[in-house]
């Protein structure tokens, strides 16, 4: 696919030919921070004040059946790393709710399955890897892609399971994905007020919250302890919405896959 294509020439260009800084994380931090800086004026001036006219303008009912929709769909791609995890129970939980929720809940529009006791799950194939020794590999910030690293890149794989890229119509296929940004960064408006106030190296906070954000997800909410994990993240950050935290600090901006022509 484009997007998958698009995906693996911007990592190329970021690992190729790069002097490398002392942070064995962090390898490429000159190059990433300038990536950082980019991505961080196109959130202030076009995806910021989108967002905010979005807030005032759609109810709060309508807003949560939006994001209700769409973590509808990512339910399959959860599932799918659950059972590759060897998560079985947790695997037959999300196919539960995405037939129940896709039914009962309207196509998603009601999250009806989480208020009959079946928990909402957050897995992708970066963390399946992880679950199977693969290391993370070198931080990466990628234009309007936002943080990764080399192993989380394989994420770009959910899109073969994804329906929207499969919609004929590029209009329809365009404005969901539109719809899914601004629904995702609206979500993300409070956590993003607290950075600006709680961080002096917005960067540096970024970077290292990921890396531990991850490491979380992959060991299930219990990573081995390291040193610095003696630093608490601010109460915004530890109560983001997953999916929302998903388009902020880590899963790729769906601008990048918006298509003219086919």
């Amino acid at each position: 696919m484009m997007t998958t294509r698009l995906c693996a020439l911007l990592i190329a260009a970021l690992l190729a030919g790069c002097a490398s800084t002392g942070n064995p994380k962090d390898p490429l931090e000159p190059l990433n921070r300038k990536v950082f800086a980019f991505n961080d004026a196109l959130d202030t001036y076009a995806l910021q004040p989108v967002a905010k006219g979005y807030v005032a303008a759609t109810p709060l009912p309508v807003r949560s059946g939006i994001g209700n929709f769409f973590s509808n769909l990512d339910d399959v791609w959860t599932g799918i790393n659950n059972l590759l995890q060897g998560k079985v129970g947790r695997a037959g939980s999300d196919v539960g709710r995405l037939l129940i929720n896709s039914t009962v809940g309207i196509f998603g529009l009601f999250d009806v399955a989480s208020e009959l006791g079946l928990e909402k799950h957050d897995e992708d194939l970066g963390q399946t890897l992880g679950v199977w020794g693969v290391g993370p590999g070198p931080y990466l910030v990628l234009p309007l892609l936002g943080s990764t690293t080399l192993r989380d890149t394989a994420n770009f794989a959910s899109t073969y399971v994804d329906p929207v890229p499969r919609i004929e119509r590029v209009a329809t296929r365009n404005t969901l994905r539109a719809v899914k940004l601004v629904d995702t960064r609206a979500q993300l408006l409070n956590a993003g007020r607290a950075l600006d106030e709680a961080a002096i190296d917005k960067y540096a906070f970024m970077r290292d919250f990921y890396l531990k954000r991850r490491q979380s997800q992959i060991f299930d909410g219990r990573p081995p302890r390291e040193e610095d994990d003696e630093a608490a993240l601010p109460v915004p950050f530890q109560q983001t919405p997953q999916r929302a935290a998903d388009l902020f600090m880590a899963q790729p901006v769906e601008t990048a896959a918006l298509q003219t022509d086919e």
